[in-house]
């Protein structure tokens, strides 16, 4: 992932969610397209592997610096 421009990983990310997204409500197999530094690679996603579509998602948001927030949690005293 190194050697990737922000607008590149942006567009993997995007590219990523619509999967995902498609992949949830549609419950059938995604195709993925994205560049590396050293070229272009398709993968197609399945409902077995949705696990590895989103560390996918979570490795482009760690490449570009989103963090998830954790839950807000109340304590009563």
């Amino acid at each position: 992932m190194s050697g990737l421009t922000t607008a590149q990983l942006q567009a993997n990310l995007a590219a990523a969610q619509q999967a995902y997204n498609d992949l949830m409500i549609g419950g059938k197999p995604v195709a993925v397209s994205y560049s590396q530094v050293n070229g272009s690679r398709s993968v197609t996603y399945t409902a077995a592997n949705k696990t590895d579509l989103l560390q996918y998602i979570q490795l482009l948001q760690k490449q570009l610096g989103i963090s998830r927030r954790r839950p807000v949690r109340f304590v009563f005293r």
